[in-house]
């Protein structure tokens, strides 16, 4: 089985939005059997809540569910637990490059895979409130994520 988390700073906003959005086209693809999903934030401020509202609401909006995601801080353990760590921005990635020490090749950034993107990190709405165009964004890298899986895994 393949293992993604997606990683933000408080996981409330941008990764479990990443994990719904992921784990609904892992549902469309009829591959949730073989990828499992998660998110978790660097900081441990909203451990146990609930995505944000404006999380809820953009994810309500598209008919994504995200019923059961709960905020947790990322552990040492999930860098060997997860084959992709994906990174909403440089902090949350230099974060997680400090905490595995020499393992990085899990590591990478969500706009890695969205081709042409101009966009080098997916920007917090927790301070932007601009949740439709982290969706974009997340939805783009998703879609680029879930192929490079595929056609990884011989799936397609």
């Amino acid at each position: 089985m393949v293992s993604v988390l997606f990683v933000c700073l408080g996981n409330i906003c941008r990764s479990p939005m990443a994990e719904a959005v992921f784990r609904h086209m892992v549902k469309e693809e009829g591959l949730e059997d073989r990828i499992r999903v998660d998110s978790a934030g660097t900081g441990d401020w909203h451990t146990g809540e609930p995505p944000h509202h404006g999380t809820r609401r953009i994810l309500k909006q598209y008919g994504i569910p995200h019923e059961g995601i709960r905020a947790r801080q990322v552990k040492k353990q999930d860098l060997e637990d997860f084959d992709y760590i994906i990174a909403m921005d440089d902090n949350n990635l230099s974060y997680l490059r400090r905490m595995a020490e020499r393992n990085h090749q899990r590591l990478y950034r969500l706009t890695d895979f969205i081709p042409d993107t101009t966009y080098r990190e997916v920007p917090d709405p927790y301070y932007t409130g601009n949740f439709e165009e982290v969706y974009e964004l997340v939805s783009a890298g998703c879609r680029g994520l879930l192929e490079r899986i595929k056609e990884e895994q011989g799936w397609k």
